[in-house]
């Protein structure tokens, strides 16, 4: 495992697609926590959640950097690097 992730130059400033996960919103299923992609704004559910849309995106797209969606919360995660980023 690296130390240091290299794809965090993709990650740039982005507008939430949705208020919670957009998948969720439109099944009416529910979440755990979210996620948001900061190479689009994608706001998907994490993997606690029962449909783990915040990964299915990143493997529908491979946009590798998601922040916490949770309020007061600002860490990272890449998924290529696996790698938590505080």
């Amino acid at each position: 495992m690296t130390t240091e992730c290299q794809h965090l130059a993709l990650s740039h400033a982005v507008t939430p697609s949705a208020s919670g996960c957009e998948e969720c919103l439109r099944s009416g299923d529910e979440w755990v926590h979210l996620r948001i992609c900061l190479c689009c704004g994608h706001v998907g559910c994490c993997d606690s959640s029962p449909n783990q849309h915040a990964t299915r995106h990143f493997l529908a797209t491979q946009h590798p950097v998601v922040r916490s969606f949770e309020p007061g919360e600002s860490w990272r995660w890449c998924y290529i690097d696996k790698l938590f980023i505080p």
